[in-house]
């Protein structure tokens, strides 16, 4: 079948459209290539390059939309987070995203227990306004921290708690839509409306009504298609049910009314472990007996991957694979008598109950990651084409050895995980898309797929909608007049199909639309990083973004990192997962063109502040930071650099230049004139101090001292350039800790450099030439056993992870395994015993490098072990190197830092300690709020 969305995108204008939106009042619409290439996919395999971008700032904007999309024949798709993994929220015309103005929480009414919410509201904001009245909205999708509930009722979206809380269809109250003719109706669940169209769905329905008795609401998951069984004279002909799970394809909302519900005060989780999946799926009848809040499945390789890329694991029953049981309850001993129960009716080889609630908290975690994490389970990458199919939970068991022994006759793996007690898997799977008769075989896939699913009476999506990744497949599990019925529904709301196009009916092939090559061997030349994890190759290492949108999503209170430039600006381009988009496109290279050198690259990269937060942050291990080093590599490889990349990209040097008449340079920098002009020089924003130059370096002061430690174990302390050219108080104090804590501190005769300025800019050649001589230099305290402490987070974090990427040398991983942070090695150290600081107040911002790359676990420890009252912060500090200095770039540094860093400052009880280990951090802080932070080692100083 061919959907009218093949239709050229040529006839179109987008002039016209253009002119037609700024004729009907919407303001805030873009055809920038930028954005069209941020919009250009989800979460999904698919990539349909739209014509324009409209965030509406009211009702009147969205019905302004309908009406110049309906006078030029454009199609329009409606976007919430861009999550999508089925290719629903992508289309060739206009996409509408709701998120940007249209997210606010209108009214919670406490005694009905509803919101009133608009399209754009983030599932997390909702809840948040929810809970302190008592109340929770009960669908929790694993990216509840950035779905909108618009998105989630165009989905029809379940979540880990359905068994309790039901679908999205469950839970609409009342919606207000408007047609793509411009009529506006507000829908009540058990409330009779009446309009033309209405009366023309009606009788749609009343021409088949024994089709829709028969084939549809045959299970809890079955969400594929129209859920037509809602519009049955004897369900009250509910249309504001029955347009949850439509995909955007009927109608296009402006408002809706949810349920609340009240959550039980206890919980525990029941940890089950079993030798298979299938195994597992065995016994989930038996334990739906017991009323569960949520039966999630986890494979055991989904849980390898978070262990070692994110940190400790709560101990887990014996098993490849485990149930999560989760159940609640009004008092603690009739939730622990249910999970007894549950127990004993369970085939588990081994068993855990977890009542924990930071364990729990870890677990559920892990599962809400699944997405990402399961991208990185296999050796090939893992990816989303057949994502959610569903069966009745009997099935369950049988589908999964089925499913099994389809994957093997294909050569293909996969990952399963997901919503077991409600017979819906989510599954990653190793699809050879860029090999030779790839996509055949992902086509062919999919067909033998939703054949088997329809074979246990299943649904191809339980969850995520069918959009262009399963619409094809639909004859496969409906009759050919259950298909007859979705196209006449279409044609009473939609005739010219123009709302999401190639949705549902006249749908695209499942093999159409899928993204290109994702290799960027026609780009890459000679790379200056090694990308080993991505097997040198550029374009795979972008690629790695899959689109599950974790950057987009409100980190504060959260300890992320990720990605401060969207907390600040909540601009799509300055996440990670848009930045990404627009290399992906870059690796096209049909939309964005020049290569490295386009102007959508550097655009798109310009706020990313280096820190590295989501290559750790991020499930799928996106490392921006890297990726943007590489650009400027590339960029300006052989051409004139921006002046800023010869001043502060080259700092160290003129730092150590400098050093011998720090005094001179000093008062220059304090001189009015001369400041301005060297502000200009370096490419500086005028409204920035500069640093001073410390009188006296690290390695002089300390050549000046004649400790009596002979004998002791040895320790080198390296000076990284900012503790031995800056600020070398912490330096200072970090040797007397050390020396209080029996070691013989040494410092290297011969300063060396990380590059960390270098690497920054993008001047990659030269960095690898200093990397390489640090290493050389440190690289034989390592073979001699002696531990190597680095103050500054961003340059140890270097010498951990960078260095092996600029250096093809057995030596940089010996380095990277053998430095470590002050903490790290006091806790390591017999007999060291931390200062008492129980009278005081520490308020620690974490250097991004600490919270990414180097840990900040064992810094935690420590300072607690001090008996000090600790508020640790999160997020960046917004300076970043030089990124916070640089001009254009003030405004967004002083908005990331009064997300979190400035107003706790501000507020901290008189006599707190603010402690930062970032010399970046340091100089923020005294910068915009005149606050004289300290080192960590300066606290243990005392």
């Amino acid at each position: 079948m061919t959907s009218s969305s093949s239709l050229d995108q040529g006839s179109v204008d987008t002039a016209d459209i253009m002119h037609a939106l700024h004729r009907a009042g919407v303001t805030d619409v873009d055809d920038s290539t930028l954005t069209r290439a941020m919009y250009s996919t989800d979460a999904s395999l698919y990539r349909v390059v739209p014509r324009v971008v409209v965030r509406p700032r009211s009702v009147e904007e969205v019905l302004g939309t309908i009406e110049a999309c309906r006078l030029t024949g454009t199609p329009v798709t409606s976007r919430g987070a861009g999550t999508s993994i089925a290719g629903n929220a992508v289309g060739t015309g206009v996409v509408i995203d709701f998120t940007r103005h249209l997210n606010r929480v209108h009214e919670i009414d406490v005694e009905a227990r509803t919101a009133r919410v608009d399209p754009g509201t983030v599932h997390a904001v909702l809840q948040k306004a929810a809970t302190p009245m008592g109340l929770r909205f009960g669908p929790d999708p694993s990216t509840h921290t950035r779905c909108t509930v618009g998105g989630m009722i165009g989905n029809n979206a379940c979540g880990s708690r359905a068994l309790a809380y039901g679908r999205m269809a469950d839970n609409v109250v009342a919606l207000d839509v408007v047609t793509m003719a411009g009529e506006e109706l507000s829908l009540r669940s058990g409330a009779a409306t009446t309009s033309p169209t209405l009366d023309r769905l009606r009788e749609v329905v009343q021409t088949d009504l024994g089709t829709i008795r028969t084939e549809f609401g045959t299970f809890g998951r079955q969400v594929s298609g129209y859920s037509l069984e809602h519009l049955l004279p004897e369900r009250g002909f509910d249309v504001a049910t029955f347009l949850a799970g439509t995909e955007g394809t009927l109608a296009t909302m402006t408002a809706a009314t949810v349920r609340l519900v009240q959550d039980p005060p206890h919980r525990q989780i029941l940890v089950l472990g079993y030798a298979s999946m299938a195994e597992a799926a065995d016994d989930v009848p038996a334990l739906l007996v017991h009323s569960p809040t949520a039966c999630e499945g986890l494979d055991s390789r989904i849980v390898d991957v978070f262990r070692a890329h994110r940190g400790a694991v709560p101990e887990l029953p014996a098993g490849t694979g485990w149930l999560f049981v989760e159940i609640s309850g009004e008092s603690v001993a009739s939730v622990a008598d249910s999970v007894r129960r549950a127990r004993a009716s369970s085939s588990a080889i081994a068993a855990r109950v977890v009542t924990d609630p930071a364990e729990q908290a870890v677990l559920w975690r892990i599962r809400e990651e699944g997405a990402g994490l399961a991208t990185r389970t296999l050796p090939g990458k893992a990816l989303s084409g057949w994502e959610d199919a569903a069966v009745p939970p009997e099935r369950l068991g049988a589908y999964l050895r089925e499913f099994d022994l389809l994957l093997a006759s294909h050569g293909l793996d996969g990952v399963p995980y997901g919503h077991f007690g409600d017979g819906c898997i989510h599954v990653r799977i190793d699809f050879p898309l860029d090999e030779p008769g790839g996509r055949g075989l992902f086509r062919e896939f999919l067909h033998d797929a939703a054949t088997l699913v329809a074979s246990h009476g299943g649904s191809l999506s339980g969850e995520h909608g069918d959009g262009r990744a399963r619409s094809e497949l639909l004859p496969l599990m409906y009759s050919a007049e259950a298909i007859d019925l979705f196209g006449q529904v279409k044609a009473v709301f939609d005739p010219d199909d123009l709302l999401n196009p190639g949705v549902l009916v006249r749908p695209r092939p499942v093999d159409a639309d899928l993204r290109g090559p994702e290799s960027s061997s026609r780009l890459d030349g000679r790379l200056g990083l090694r990308l080993l994890h991505d097997a040198g190759d550029f374009g795979k290492a972008v690629h790695r973004c899959t689109g599950v949108g974790k950057c987009i999503a409100d980190n504060t209170g959260s300890q992320g990192v990720m990605c401060p430039s969207f907390q600040a600006t909540r601009d799509e381009k300055d996440s990670t997962r848009g930045r990404a988009r627009v290399l992906q496109e870059m690796i096209d290279g049909r939309l964005v063109k020049g290569g490295f050198r386009a102007p959508e690259v550097h655009e798109a990269l310009d706020l990313c502040l280096s820190c590295k937060g989501c290559a750790t942050d991020c499930p799928t291990g996106t490392d921006m930071a890297t990726y943007k080093s590489e650009v400027l590599h590339q960029a300006y490889r052989g051409r004139l650099r921006p002046r800023s990349h010869y001043v502060l990209g080259r700092l160290p040097f003129w730092a150590r230049v400098t050093s011998p008449v720090a005094w001179l340079a000093n008062l220059g920098l304090r001189t009015p004139g001369v400041r301005s002009i060297a502000r200009w020089i370096a490419g500086v924003d005028q409204r920035r101090s500069l640093p001073t130059f410390a009188r006296e370096t690290l390695s002089r002061w300390a050549r000046r001292r004649d400790p009596d430690t002979a004998g002791r174990p040895r320790v080198l302390l390296w000076a990284d350039s900012f503790t031995e050219f800056f600020s070398t108080d912490g330096g200072k104090a970090a040797v007397r800790v050390l020396e209080s804590a029996g070691y013989h501190v040494e410092l290297l005769a011969r300063p060396a450099c990380c590059g960390l300025t270098w690497i920054t800019t993008g001047q990659l050649d030269r960095a690898r030439a200093i990397v390489a001589g640090t290493v050389a230099q440190l690289h034989p305290y390592v073979m001699d056993g002696v531990p190597i402490v680095g103050l500054e987070p961003s340059c140890l974090a270097v010498l951990r992870s960078d260095a092996v990427e600029l250096l093809d040398d057995p030596r940089a991983v010996d380095v990277a395994r053998g430095v470590f942070t002050l903490s790290e090695l006091l806790q390591r150290t017999d007999g060291w015993v931390a200062p008492d600081l129980s009278e005081a107040t520490l308020v620690v911002q974490p250097h991004c490098h600490q919270a990414s790359i180097l840990g900040f676990e064992a810094d935690l420890a420590i300072m607690a072990a001090t008996g000090a009252t600790i508020q640790r912060l999160s997020g960046c500090c917004g300076l970043a190197g030089n990124f916070g200095v640089e001009r254009g770039h003030y405004e967004v540094s002083v908005a990331v830092a009064e997300l979190q860093l400035l107003p706790a400052v501000r507020h901290a009880p008189p006599g707190a300690i603010v402690v930062a280990d970032g010399f970046s951090c340091r100089t923020q802080l005294d910068d915009l709020v005149d606050v004289d932070a300290v080192h960590l080692a300066q606290i243990l100083d005392r």
